[in-house]
C-alpha cells in the first residue's frame, strides 16, 4: 500500500498563521502539508514551564483553528515524546519535508531537535529550519551582528494565503492524559489572552492610545500596566512576530509625537534579540555560571528566606507587591523583575539557581533567551556587567511614591499614609498595633541597613579576580562588537 506524500509544519513558539517562513515553504511546495504541535511530556515536567504556559499555548492553538476551519485545515494538538510522534508520522505518511523554525531553547529542547535531526537522516526526510528573531545560529561573534538585524527586521512580511488540505489525517493516538486536558482548557481572567488576534489588538493600542507614555512610566510598577507595550508574551510565544512588531510601530511612528518613546521601545526590541542570541551561543546560561571566576561563591542556604521570597512576605512591601502581583497576573515591569532577582541574591545571598525556574514558572512571556541571561546579569555574576544592587526602599520611593501599586497587592498596608508605607516597620508600636491589618504583615526577614554587606563584598571582590577578568575577555570576545565597528557605527 502506498503511502500519501505530505510535508510538516512543526509549530515550536511560533503560535501564528501570518508572517511565518515555514508555513510559506509548506503552501510552495509540491506535496500537501499537515500542521502538527506537540506536547512533549519530557520538556513539560522539565520545570521551567508551568500550567499557565501550556494554556496560553492551548488556547493560541485553538484560535489559529477556528481560522483555519474554512480550509479543512488545523494544528493538530499532540500529546508525547517528539521522537515518537515523528516517528509514527514518518510509518504513517510518506514525509518528504518538515518546515520549522529554529528554537533558541534550553538543552532539553536542543537534544530533542537533535534526536529528530537523527531521524530526518535515517529516513532521508528534509528538514528546512529557519532563523527566527533576528538571532543567528553558530555565531562565533558580533562582528555586523546589528547589521544583519536591521537587514533582518527590514524584510518584507509574508503574507501567508492558506490552501484548503485533502489529506484525510487521523489522530495517531497521542492524546492528554484527561487531568492536563482538563485543567488546559480552563481561562484565566488576570492574564493576557492568547493567540495572534488579541496580538494585534495589543499592538494596536499600544500605538494609538499608550506608546506617548512609555517611556515616562517604564519603571512604574502600576502605570508601566497600561504603558508599556505588554507585547512580551506574543512576542515569547510568536502570536506575533519581531518583524511585525518592528514593521508596524516603525511605519507610524511619524504619526506619534513622542518619537523618544518610539525609538526606547524599537531598541528594546533589538535589545531582546541581542539576549537571545547570547543564549544561542551558549545555554550554559540556564545552570551554570556563565563566567566561572564566580562558581566558588559562598551563599546562604536559607530554606525559610526563599519560602518568603517565592510567598511575597519577607517584610518589604515592593518586594511583597511585586511578587505577589506575579502570582496573579504572569507580570511585572522590568525593573521590577531585576528587583526581586537582585533582593534573592544580594539582600538574602541566595544562590541564583534557587530562584530561577521559580520565577520562569511564573512570567507567562518565559523567554528563556532573555531569563537565563537576565537572572545571571541581575545576580552580577557575568564580571562583564555593572553589579546593580538595588534597594527595595529606595525604589519603593522612587518608583510607587503614593503605595498605590503596594496597597493594591498587599493588603495589610492600605491602611497607611504615603510616607509609611514603604518602611511600615518605623511605626512605633503603638501606631503599628493600631493600624487594621498591620500586624498580619512581616517585619523584614533581613535587616535594611547590613543586608547586603556580605554578598556586596564578595562579588567585588571576585570581579577584580585573574580568573574573573580572564573569563570577562572570553565573553566580551563573543558578545561585545568589536571597538573599531562601535566608532564606525
Amino acid at each position: 500500500m502506498n503511502k500519501e506524500c505530505v510535508n510538516i509544519v512543526w509549530f515550536k513558539r511560533d503560535l501564528r498563521l501570518q508572517d511565518h517562513k515555514p508555513l510559506k515553504f509548506a503552501e510552495d511546495a509540491n506535496e500537501d502539508y499537515i500542521m502538527i504541535y506537540i506536547f512533549d511530556p519530557e520538556i513539560i515536567n522539565y520545570g521551567d514551564l508551568s500550567l499557565i504556559h501550556h494554556q496560553f499555548v492551548f488556547n493560541s492553538i485553538n484560535q489559529m483553528n477556528r481560522s483555519l476551519k474554512i480550509n479543512n485545515r488545523k494544528v493538530h494538538i499532540m500529546y508525547g515524546e517528539s521522537y515518537s510522534v515523528f516517528k509514527d508520522l514518518i510509518k504513517k505518511f510518506n514525509v518528504k519535508k518538515i518546515f520549522s523554525y529554529q528554537e533558541s531553547g534550553i538543552k532539553i529542547t536542543w537534544s530533542r531537535d537533535k534526536q529528530i535531526k537523527m531521524l530526518c537522516l535515517k529516513n532521508k526526510v528534509g528538514w528546512s529550519e529557519f532563523e527566527n528573531q533576528g538571532v543567528v545560529r553558530g555565531l562565533k561573534n558580533r562582528v555586523d551582528w546589528d547589521k544583519n538585524w536591521y537587514n533582518y527586521v527590514n524584510v518584507n512580511l509574508i503574507d501567508n494565503k492558506i490552501s484548503k488540505s485533502n489529506i484525510k489525517f487521523e489522530n495517531i493516538k497521542f492524546t492528554f492524559p484527561h487531568i492536563l486536558q482538563k485543567n488546559i482548557e480552563k481561562k484565566r481572567l488576570n492574564y493576557q489572552k492568547a493567540g495572534e488576534h488579541n496580538a494585534f489588538k495589543i499592538l494596536n493600542s499600544f500605538i494609538n492610545e499608550r506608546v506617548e507614555d512609555y517611556g515616562k512610566n517604564i519603571s512604574s510598577p502600576e502605570k508601566s500596566r497600561l504603558s508599556c507595550s505588554r507585547l512580551s508574551t506574543y512576542l515569547s510565544w510568536g502570536n506575533i512576530s519581531l518583524r511585525q512588531a518592528y514593521k508596524y510601530v516603525n511605519y507610524n511612528k511619524n504619526k506619534i509625537s513622542s518619537k523618544r518613546s518610539v525609538n526606547a521601545f524599537l531598541a528594546r526590541l533589538k535589545w531582546r534579540s541581542h539576549f537571545i542570541q547570547k543564549f544561542e551561543s551558549n545555554c550554559n546560561y540556564e545552570n551554570e555560571f556563565i563566567n566561572q571566576g564566580y562558581k566558588n561563591m559562598n551563599f546562604d542556604h536559607n530554606n525559610e528566606f526563599l519560602k518568603n521570597w517565592k510567598e511575597g512576605k519577607t517584610g518589604y512591601p515592593l518586594v511583597d507587591a511585586s511578587m505577589r502581583c506575579l502570582i496573579e497576573t504572569g507580570w511585572i515591569n522590568f525593573r521590577m523583575r531585576a528587583m526581586i532577582v537582585s533582593f534573592l541574591c544580594h539582600h538574602l545571598n541566595q544562590d541564583w539557581r534557587n530562584g530561577i525556574y521559580y520565577l520562569a514558572n511564573l512570567f507567562l512571556d518565559y523567554e528563556p533567551g532573555i531569563h537565563y541571561t537576565q537572572f545571571q546579569m541581575q545576580a552580577g555574576i557575568t564580571g562583564i556587567n555593572t553589579i546593580r544592587i538595588y534597594n527595595p526602599i529606595k525604589q519603593s520611593m522612587d518608583h510607587d511614591s503614593n503605595g498605590k501599586f503596594i496597597k493594591k497587592w498587599v493588603p495589610e498596608l492600605k491602611n497607611l499614609d504615603s510616607i509609611s508605607i514603604h518602611q511600615p516597620w518605623k511605626l512605633k508600636s503603638t501606631i503599628f498595633n493600631n493600624i487594621n491589618g498591620l500586624t498580619n504583615y512581616p517585619n523584614p526577614i533581613v535587616s535594611p541597613l547590613i543586608a547586603i554587606k556580605k554578598s556586596r563584598d564578595q562579588l567585588w571582590a571576585l570581579k577584580k579576580s585573574k580568573e574573573v577578568l580572564k573569563e570577562s575577555k572570553k565573553l566580551i570576545e563573543i558578545h561585545v562588537r568589536p571597538r573599531k565597528k562601535l566608532l564606525k557605527s
